[in-house]
């Protein structure tokens, strides 16, 4: 824990950036103008931090050893009808007792890193990058604090289950932990053995994704969760040059994902009949937009994509942009919890404002909170560095 306040004192801080004028397609220069002072803030205070893996937190009612990454499902409650025995679910409330050390390590890493990528970038100071890179060794190399390349334990329930598929969502929050793997490779900050060794660990941990049962539970589960899965799939996949997953996540975008979540209003409605709504929509929303940056090449344009009906990314952002100008419109009932924490920087604005030559979609994204110390909203925003995805 001893991370954990430095990083909530610091995220009420980093929303502050040089406003831009709006602009048809907002300029790379534009972006680091608008990004460089939250970038730096954030980036100074972890260039010294020394690295904190899950093994430093002891889970004990793990089934796992302590190099298997664990967590408990949000939801889960003592039974009041039985305390002693299986946990019973409270969709939408959050149990702050359930272990969640695990959860916020790896949060706090994804935080650390692609912001300390991110400031390297702007001033080309080695000193970030060797400081990602001691976060990245820590985390994926070194024998004594790696974390193992699975999710075996992750999301369990206290007496039900030692671990589910849907606990994979935990880690998308890894995706810009690649992508930050990804920039430091290209500015030639990352090489040898080292980049070897990590890129192995995505290896190993994309084939394990794609092959165990907790896998293909989490990739058929309908809602954001597949989403979720998709995501780090294409990222994992892309990072390591595994083209043929890369191509299947395209096709599962555009022949499951778009046609089994989205209505034909652009809506997600099995996100809408869910106790928080209006954040799962904005969650679900920026993951296929976040997919869609990673999906698209020169050959392939997802964010042009649509189903014979007419569904597809543009529709959805559509969908929810008036209610993110004015939450007040919103048609259904408050999230059950968090309600006034949203919306935030939602990336579906910039990237799709970016796609789409929306220069209201990108003013709008700007006029938003950059960051958040409250760990729900960590846990359902976990892309929060541009720089390291638009060019």
């Amino acid at each position: 824990m001893r991370m954990r306040s430095t990083l909530l004192a610091l995220v009420a801080v980093l929303s502050t950036g040089a406003a831009v004028s709006c602009a048809a397609q907002l300029t790379r220069a534009q972006l680091v103008g608008i990004e460089r002072g939250r970038v730096l803030a954030a980036a100074d205070s972890f260039v010294h931090l020394k690295p904190v893996t899950i093994t430093a937190y002891r889970a004990e009612r793990s089934a796992g050893g302590p190099h298997d990454y664990y967590s408990e499902g949000d939801y889960w409650w003592p039974d009041p009808k039985n305390p002693g025995g299986p946990y019973v679910r409270r969709d939408g409330e959050t149990n702050p007792d359930n272990f969640d050390l695990h959860r916020q390590a790896l949060r706090d890493f994804s935080v650390i890193v692609p912001a300390l990528t991110a400031a390297c970038e702007i001033t080309h100071d080695p000193e970030y990058a060797r400081a990602a890179v001691a976060q990245l060794d820590a985390w994926f190399v070194a024998d004594a604090t790696r974390m193992n390349p699975n999710l075996l334990y992750a999301q369990a329930i206290h007496g039900r289950v030692t671990g589910r598929g849907i606990g994979i969502i935990d880690t998308v929050h890894l995706v810009e932990v690649a992508q930050a793997v990804r920039v430091l490779e290209r500015m030639g900050y990352l090489k040898g053995a080292e980049r070897a060794a990590i890129e192995d660990w995505f290896r190993r941990y994309l084939g394990w994704l794609t092959s165990h049962p907790y896998g293909a539970a989490e990739r058929d589960n309908g809602n954001n969760h597949s989403t979720a899965w998709a995501l780090q799939v294409a990222e994992f996949a892309t990072l390591v040059g595994d083209e043929q997953r890369v191509d299947s996540v395209r096709a599962f975008f555009e022949h499951t994902l778009i046609p089994g979540q989205m209505a034909q209003d652009g809506s997600f409605p099995k996100e809408l009949a869910r106790t928080k709504p209006y954040a799962y929509s904005l969650f679900n929303l920026d993951l296929m937009a976040d997919l869609a940056q990673v999906l698209t090449t020169p050959g392939h344009d997802e964010w042009s994509y649509t189903t014979p009906d007419g569904r597809g990314l543009k529709k959805a952002i559509a969908f929810m942009y008036p209610y993110i100008r004015d939450k007040s419109q919103w048609p259904k009932a408050p999230d059950v919890m968090y309600d006034d924490q949203w919306p935030m920087r939602q990336t579906a604005l910039l990237f799709g404002g970016l796609a789409y030559r929306e220069p209201a979609y990108v003013a709008l994204w700007k006029s938003l909170p950059a960051d958040s110390k409250v760990d729900e909203v960590i846990r359902n925003f976990p892309v929060r560095q541009p720089l390291l995805w638009v060019n």
